[in-house]
């Protein structure tokens, strides 16, 4: 809020801090209207499922090639693959989180079962 003060714009705060400049408006508004308290108690809502869920959809549908017939994934190469076909970015640390908890990783990939 003292950057806000200063002149900051959200777009520049947003660049400052790795957040869109809807989350600086969002946090701007919580403050007009609770003040510090108010930020305090905003519980950030977490990634969004139906992004994974896209990512997840195109990312299954490459892997279930058979081994000899796919590229050697990577995450990076992954997520590459995933934003072409899907048009959703998907950071590297949430990819695979998302891949673990559906039972695989791209360490699995290379499996040959």
């Amino acid at each position: 809020m003292l950057l806000t003060l200063s002149g900051w714009t959200s777009v520049e705060l947003a660049e400052a801090f790795g957040v869109t400049a809807d989350s600086v408006r969002h946090w701007r508004q919580w403050f007009v209207e609770g003040g510090v308290d108010a930020l305090r108690s905003t519980l950030a809502p977490g990634p969004s499922p139906e992004k994974g869920e896209r990512a997840l959809a195109v990312a299954a549908e490459l892997l279930r090639l058979p081994v000899e017939n796919r590229p050697n994934w990577t995450l990076p190469r992954l997520r590459a693959e995933i934003e072409r076909k899907a048009g959703v970015r998907i950071s590297k640390s949430r990819l695979s989180i998302l891949l673990r908890k559906k039972g695989g990783s791209v360490g699995d990939a290379h499996d040959t079962r």
